[in-house]
């Protein structure tokens, strides 16, 4: 069937809009990229440690992965709009009550817990949608749905930081205000999210299956007994550790190896925002060409080269510290967009909504896993070039279990 119309239009053309409906609401969700603005000031507010300030942070990531697995039967009983207004309400109830936390407690609770519970329900919600939107160009569409969360502490890191400046305002209503701004933007675009009717598809499609897809639909418990699902679930491990990592230590790597200014250091990581938002809708590209397989083996050799010039390198190399780092948040996005689109291409788009959930869990892992890292190793070696060390192993580990692993489900087991 071709015949459904979308926001007035054509469903062919109409479904674009779902897309730039996802990729707005990334914009917001993706604000918690830029949460290294608030730690000075959370450190000077309350005379707390840098690790300290980091904790909303890192408990944000941590429960964002666990609820997006928990979510996915939302999405599948309640459809993407309920789940996504349920979600929009408590990303902002996190953001404004964190504009009234006493202490980093109360932040990472109100923070942490809260905002990264709303992230974790509403995350799923449009990739949903534009997968199911987009039979045919379904690498694409999630990847630059995604786009958004990778392009936002581009845009929201200045602003909030401009804004924590302010002497009106501060870091504690900076919270409060953008939380408002995000819950208003969110419930708004939440209504605008649907899925076509079950028997839809592009007109002159001819509903051929993707390249490496298993041409068949397994739940969640069907799923997780599948070689194919250890797999990808240990390759988007390794992807998200290399590029989390990368995120967290952008700018002292910058000012302590590169040996750049910190304001110098300050740019680098806007731009590198570009690269991780840019990730999305290449791989996701990329993906649909050349199969899940062969887009996780480039991405890998990119990581494992990117980590040995910054390792070989050694101090004072800029343009290094620029290109090496480019890479890592360039492979940070593309995972999000590979990961995504290998599940509905290994294990079918019936159960996406489930399945996808499960398989982010290896995103919290890789949060949890790349900050522990890098600070364990900097810590005992008091420098960050040898955690480049562990993390060329890893991407060696990722190219092999990529080879031989990543493959479609062969039948319902």
């Amino acid at each position: 069937m071709s015949d459904e119309r979308v926001f007035g239009m054509k469903a062919e053309a109409g479904r674009w809009v779902f897309v730039l409906v996802g990729l707005l609401m990334n914009v917001c969700l993706g604000a918690v990229y830029a949460f290294s603005v608030f730690r000075k000031p959370l450190e000077g507010l309350w005379g707390i440690s840098a690790t300290q300030a980091g904790l909303p942070f890192m408990v944000f990531l941590a429960t964002f992965a666990l609820l997006m697995a928990l979510a996915g039967g939302l999405v599948a009983s309640w459809g993407p709009r309920k789940t996504s207004l349920l979600g929009a309400a408590l990303v902002g109830a996190g953001w404004i009550l964190a504009g009234f936390a006493s202490d980093i407690a109360w932040l990472t609770i109100f923070y942490g817990v809260i905002g990264g519970s709303g992230v974790g329900i509403l995350y799923g919600c449009p990739i949903a949608v534009a997968a199911k939107w987009f039979p045919d160009k379904k690498g694409l569409a999630v990847g630059l749905t995604l786009a958004g969360f990778g392009l936002s502490a581009l845009l929201m890191a200045p602003l909030m930081t401009n804004t924590i400046a302010m002497e009106s305002v501060g870091v504690s209503k900076t919270f409060m205000y953008f939380g408002i701004a995000f819950l208003a933007v969110l419930v708004v675009l939440s209504f605008g999210l649907r899925n076509p009717k079950a028997d839809w598809k592009p007109a002159g499609w001819k509903g051929a299956a993707a390249k490496g897809s298993s041409g068949i639909d397994l739940d969640r418990g069907q799923m997780v007994r599948t070689p194919a699902f250890y797999a990808l679930w240990g390759t988007y491990i390794i992807g998200c550790l290399a590029g989390l990592m990368a995120i967290g230590i952008a700018s002292p790597v910058g000012s302590e190896v590169a040996l750049l200014r910190p304001e110098t250091a300050a740019i680098a990581v806007s731009v590198f925002a570009v690269f991780n938002g840019v990730g999305r809708p290449l791989f996701g590209w990329l993906t649909d060409k050349i199969t899940p397989k062969g887009t996780a083996l480039l991405s890998f050799a990119l990581i494992l080269g990117a980590s040995a010039l910054l390792y070989f390198a050694g101090q004072g190399s800029a343009v290094v510290y620029f290109v090496a780092f480019s890479i890592l948040w360039l492979n940070l996005g593309g995972w999000l967009a590979i990961a995504p689109t290998a599940t509905s291409t290994f294990f079918g788009a019936k159960h996406y909504a489930k399945n996808y959930g499960v398989v982010f869990t290896a995103y919290g892992i890789g949060a949890i896993l790349g900050s522990l890292l890098s600070g364990m190793i900097h810590d005992a070696a008091g420098s960050y070039l040898p955690v480049f060390v562990p993390v060329m192993g890893l991407a060696g580990l990722g190219l092999i279990v990529a080879l031989l692993g990543l493959r479609p489900a062969a039948s319902k087991t």
